[in-house]
């Protein structure tokens, strides 16, 4: 964004006082529209920056709309730009300071203290504040983004805790930022709402400027209606199974891939588990496979195109001998579950991914995969060292391992080895907490191969999956398991036209 303005103002067509002026009276239209009949009441809380000159403009629109408004000033303005804003503003200023009695009848709180350029941990009494107004029935407001989160990574940066409630209402300038969907900031965040401040110009300047270095939104891209061909036009997947008793997880995957369009779809199994197999599925193919010899000779069929394993698999010496020849191969393979497991304990056998494979672990799985980048990103930030995203460890893993890494989570961060890079938040309007239940990931898993047999490269299947995993669950709502998410993908084809 500094960058984005720093053009904008370059280029002479507009000046930072003018920005200043656009936010702040964009926030003050989202209050109105919001609290506008209701409140008629606010305090806001200004810093010395440009969040704070952004505060002073808030505060000058408020009134001028006939609310009664009070300006509490964290320290004196330090900016040109906010010296300018408070300069414009009439009524009093007042010190730091909430008191319990001028909470009564709940005025809208807005935090104007720090925003988006905060750079060291916020000192005790800030958050304390904010929590006192929460506590107090106070709606929260936050000018970009809420006060002591990491614009970069959504983390913490306080000496004193923070509210354990959200804002209501998180009213952002020009584009969502990382801090509004990853860690804490996902939920801190509340209600985000994006204003236009009129650099669309500049940014795409800038996005052309930046190229890879840019993190995109996960959008459901690779996910393509069929419209001509026959089976084999559309892929064949190749999941491999752990024995009898443990077969649930792949035929889970199994079944999600055929939903997603994969034209065939085979589960490979020990021999004895054929049977257990067998009765459970109809439409997926099943073959023996009781070592790598027996996949070997399987896999000479070069129309089997995107493998999966992992779920349920196993991590005994037959499904070490599976991995090995599946990354021997260098076919396009998605490897979760048990193949993690395999991984994270065997260096030879990480040390044979190729740019084909996507892992898809969990934290846990993660931190198991890669000890020390999982170390660097739990590290708590002070006040020589922000907080490590969840998007630089993913870009450091996936650079790594030289391959797509997809970190599960509500805001699950895809990445490539060369540093793409795209966000798939399931918050707010697309939560879908139903989705911790067992197997979901099973079925994301499946969901990526079968896109991937389809044709689609495993970045744009990994964030096509991770789209259709929540919307399916959005589709069901309450009460989901994981056998219902495949059901699912007809009726989220069908809001999509297809």
């Amino acid at each position: 964004m500094r960058a984005i303005e720093g053009a904008a103002m370059a280029s002479g067509q507009v000046d930072g006082a003018e920005l200043m002026e656009r936010a702040g009276a964009a926030v003050a239209a989202a209050v109105l529209k919001t609290w506008g009949m209701d409140r008629r009441r606010a305090i806001v809380l200004c810093g010395p920056g440009n969040n704070g000159g952004d505060g002073y403009v808030i505060a000058r629109s408020l009134a001028q709309s006939g609310w009664n408004v009070v300006v509490k000033a964290l320290a004196a303005p330090a900016t040109a730009d906010a010296k300018q804003a408070r300069g414009k503003w009439v009524g009093p200023v007042e010190p730091f300071a909430l008191d319990p009695a001028e909470l009564d009848g709940a005025p809208v709180i807005i935090d104007a203290l720090f925003g988006t350029g905060l750079v060291r941990p916020l000192a005790p009494g800030v958050w304390g504040a904010l929590d006192l107004a929460q506590q107090a029935g106070c709606p929260l407001v936050a000018v970009d983004i809420l006060s002591g989160l990491c614009a970069d990574s959504g983390r913490v940066r306080s000496l004193s805790g923070y509210p354990e409630r959200p804002a209501d209402l998180t009213v952002a300038f020009h584009r969502a930022k990382l801090g509004h969907v990853l860690a804490e900031g996902g939920r801190l965040s509340g209600r985000l709402v994006i204003a236009d401040i009129g650099i669309e110009p500049w940014h795409q300047d800038f996005l052309r400027a930046e190229g890879e270095a840019v993190v995109d939104e996960a959008h459901p891209g690779a996910v393509l209606p069929k419209e001509t061909g026959h089976k084999y036009a559309h892929g064949h997947a190749l999941i491999l199974s752990g024995g009898t008793g443990r077969c649930g997880a792949a035929r889970l995957a199994a079944r999600a891939a055929l939903r997603v369009g994969a034209g065939l779809v085979t589960l490979a199994c020990p021999e004895a588990a054929l049977t257990e197999n067998a009765a459970r599925l109809d439409a997926v193919m099943l073959r023996p496979i009781d070592d790598s010899a027996s996949l070997r000779a399987l896999l000479a069929d070069r129309r089997l195109n995107a493998l999966c394993l992992g779920p349920g698999l196993g991590t005994g010496a037959r499904e070490v001998g599976l991995v090995a020849e599946v990354l021997a191969g260098g076919r396009p393979t998605v490897l979760d579950a048990d193949a993690l497991t395999i991984l994270a304990r065997d260096s030879h056998l990480f040390g044979m991914l190729h740019a084909g494979c996507v892992l898809t672990p969990h934290d846990g799985e993660f931190a198991r995969l890669f000890p020390k980048i999982a170390a660097a990103l739990a590290a708590e930030p002070d006040d020589e060292r922000a907080a490590m995203s969840r998007v630089d460890a993913v870009r450091a893993a996936a650079a790594q391992a030289g391959c797509i890494v997809l970190l599960k989570g509500a805001d699950t961060v895809i990445a490539t080895p060369t540093g793409l890079c795209a966000v798939h938040a399931a918050l707010r309007d697309r939560a879908a907490p139903w989705l911790a239940t067992a197997g979901a990931g099973d079925v994301l898993a499946g969901l990526i191969v079968g896109l991937i047999a389809r044709g689609a490269h495993g970045f744009g299947a990994a964030q096509g999956a991770a789209w259709l995993h929540v919307e399916a669950a959005r589709a069901f709502g309450p009460g989901l398991i994981a056998e219902d998410l495949p059901e699912m993908i007809p009726r989220v084809f069908r809001t999509m036209g297809f």
